[in-house]
């Protein structure tokens, strides 16, 4: 084990406790209220200390950065005016918490009904690291005078940010920007740029080269400018790491990476593999015409095929998505616009990437993963108390077809009742923390959050043949819903149950059986990495989307059971029983009445007399009736033929 891991793991607790990205790092998108409030993400800033970054994505406004080494109410802006120095404002953020912060009134940082975004950077090592000092300029010795500042990231940094810190405004410095994805400028000095300016990279002296940015110490030197070592200055540097693969249940992943790639000027673009699925990414065009810095993440919206929410540090604009420019995949992200500020060709573009949320499921109770809910007239209209990655939805009381969208497609939806392709409607959002939107009177919905071990989501582009599909389920998929996004083709179903594998074709098809055909799959079974596909799903001029299920333990589980006609029990392994079941015959010749996957839940009903079940390809209206019955280790079938036929066997998905 390396001296990192044994040093992060002595940080992490007693016991050398995993640290996950979830714990260190955080995009909370709120409504501000215009009046004090606290913001919970988990993140402990006053025992471990950190930085938020803070932007109303309504209007052009300043970036706000507060952190624990300078205090609470002392801010730094890094967009319009980032030059000037610290300011102290009693309204804007102010104090920090065990699980967050809390914040005042203030416009920029709680605007009353403005839209918010705060990403938050836990003290880490191997992830961010906060240092201050005071500059000592250019004393004695040779020329130019290096100076050797520690810190405690605990590797070599990926990326640094210094910013001094007077007061005045004519006491003003630019946020100044070392990066390891450029060259050195000289034997001496590397490149460096500037966060709150578009202007390139490169002949801006400050920073020493990348062989002097270390594990132990960052150096850097006074220069012309007094950006970064100006005598008696007061500065900050924020540092970032790379590549430190000392986090995860095993503590052996990286969760941030600070890299650069090369423009082709085409929309297949270069596709950056950084190991990880990102949530954040942060883009600088380095080199040729000047570009702005830009951020995107998750949470405000990064969708796959769509176009993605942009926010500007060195401007301070409002949020605006004017391209379809990133496509993340499981693995790290693909460019897909020519815009010169992703993609011109033969430049050199760098990023700071941050994974995407990986702690397992078995550290959530099952109300943190799924959620069964009524919609209302209210923001969001489905209320889950944690940010939804999936969620499908209909109008149960008359007919309608069921919609699925999720995190990674949004606003644009799919529909499971036929096989019509995927830009459905765009009243949908989910740039919420805790549930999701659409105009969802009459509607339920059910929600899932990914976590490894229990649910995730891939998109994937066809490649004209037969490939393998990387994912981040960490375990095998015990099933598998695979949908071409580009066409109006059936949905293809992957099925682990009770030890036996079923293919499927439509699971927007009536009559049809399952069976034990894995040729969709490319007759491969899938892994805990991977999943394969057969030439059929992989059309290059077609993307495809699956979604991906496993049991866990006391929160979900997907098994058989044996029909007898007569009332029996299926033991989940559940202690209070299950919130949603979804049930499949899996006979090869049915007839009508037996042929659909049948949902159940306990907001419609699962009680001792009524139990109405929803097919999920079929539009027609919740047929009430008594089919379950609830049961504290999962849940009871009664002798109804089509969840209970005698010598039948069932597929089951059930949700504690």
């Amino acid at each position: 084990m390396s001296v990192n891991r044994l040093l992060h793991q002595a940080a992490a607790g007693a016991g050398g406790d995993p640290v996950y990205v979830d714990d260190v790092f955080s995009t909370f998108v709120y409504e501000g209220t215009g009046a004090n409030r606290t913001i919970t993400n988990n993140i402990d800033l006053s025992g471990e200390g950190g930085l938020v970054w803070i932007k109303d994505r309504e209007t052009g406004s300043h970036h706000i950065w507060t952190d624990t080494e300078r205090g609470a109410t002392k801010v730094l802006w890094s967009g319009s005016d980032g030059q000037y120095g610290e300011r102290t404002e009693s309204t804007y953020l102010t104090g920090f918490t065990s699980s967050g912060f809390t914040v005042g009134g203030g416009s920029e940082v709680n605007g009353s009904g403005k839209d918010t975004v705060a990403w938050t950077f836990r003290k880490q090592k191997g992830f961010f690291d906060i240092v201050t000092y005071i500059g000592t300029g250019n004393t004695t010795g040779g020329s130019p005078q290096w100076r050797e500042i520690s810190h405690n990231l605990g590797t070599a940094p990926g990326m640094i940010i210094v910013k001094k810190l007077g007061s005045s405004s004519s006491d003003t410095g630019n946020w100044f920007v070392w990066h390891r994805g450029l060259p050195d400028d000289s034997i001496y000095a590397a490149q460096s740029g500037f966060l709150n300016q578009s202007a390139n990279f490169g002949g801006y002296s400050g920073f020493q080269t990348a062989a002097n940015q270390t594990s132990a110490h960052f150096s850097l030197r006074q220069n012309s400018s007094g950006q970064t070592n100006d005598s008696g200055a007061s500065y900050v540097a924020y540092l970032f790491a790379h590549d430190a693969q000392d986090f995860g249940t095993n503590s052996d992943e990286a969760i941030i990476k600070c890299g650069s790639y090369t423009g082709n000027g085409s929309s297949t673009g270069p596709t950056v593999d950084l190991g990880f699925e990102p949530q954040w990414l942060l883009f600088k065009k380095a080199t040729g015409s000047a570009e702005e810095w830009i951020i995107h993440d998750n949470m405000r919206g990064l969708p796959v095929g769509g176009n993605d929410a942009e926010l500007l540090p060195a401007s301070g604009s409002q949020e605006y998505s004017s391209y379809a420019a990133i496509d993340v995949t499981a693995t790290g992200f693909n460019i897909t616009h020519t815009s010169a500020r992703y993609n011109e060709n033969s430049q050199t573009y760098i990023y700071m990437a941050i994974r995407r949320p990986h702690k397992p499921a078995s550290e959530f109770a099952a109300t943190q993963l799924f959620n069964v809910d009524l919609g209302a007239n209210t923001d969001p209209g489905f209320d889950t108390g944690f940010p939804v990655d999936m969620g499908i939805f209909r109008i149960y009381g008359s007919t309608s077809d069921f919609d699925i969208m999720t995190r990674l497609t949004q606003p644009r939806r799919l529909d499971f009742t036929t096989g019509t392709e995927a830009n459905k409607g765009a009243a949908a959002m989910m740039d919420y923390m805790d549930g999701w939107s659409y105009n969802v009177h009459s509607h339920i919905g059910w929600s899932w959050r990914r976590a490894p071990g229990y649910h995730d989501v891939v998109c994937y582009n066809g490649t004209g043949s037969a490939r393998t599909v990387a994912h981040n389920l960490a375990v095998s998929p015990e099933m598998i819903w695979l949908k071409n996004r580009g066409s109006s083709a059936n949905w293809e179903i992957y099925l682990n149950a009770g030890g036996t594998e079923y293919g499927y074709y439509g699971l927007d098809q009536k009559y049809v059986g399952l069976n034990t055909s894995l040729s969709t799959w490319n007759n491969t079974s899938p892994t805990n990495s991977v999943v394969s596909v057969s030439s059929q799903f992989s059309n290059s001029s077609h993307s495809y989307i699956m979604y991906l299920f496993a049991s866990v333990p006391g929160i979900s589980k997907i098994g058989t059971y044996s029909g007898t006609g007569s009332e029996l029990t299926v033991d989940c392994g559940f202690s209070a029983g299950a919130r949603y079941v979804l049930i499949k015959r899996a006979d090869n010749s049915m007839g009508s009445g037996g042929e659909s996957f049948f949902a159940f839940d306990t907001v419609r009903g699962i009680t001792a007399s009524s139990s109405p079940y929803l097919a999920l390809n079929d539009s027609d209206a919740q047929v009430t009736g008594s089919f379950i019955k609830p049961d504290s280790s999962g849940f009871k079938v009664t002798s109804q033929s089509v969840v209970n036929t005698n010598g039948s066997t069932y597929v089951f998905y059930a949700i504690a």
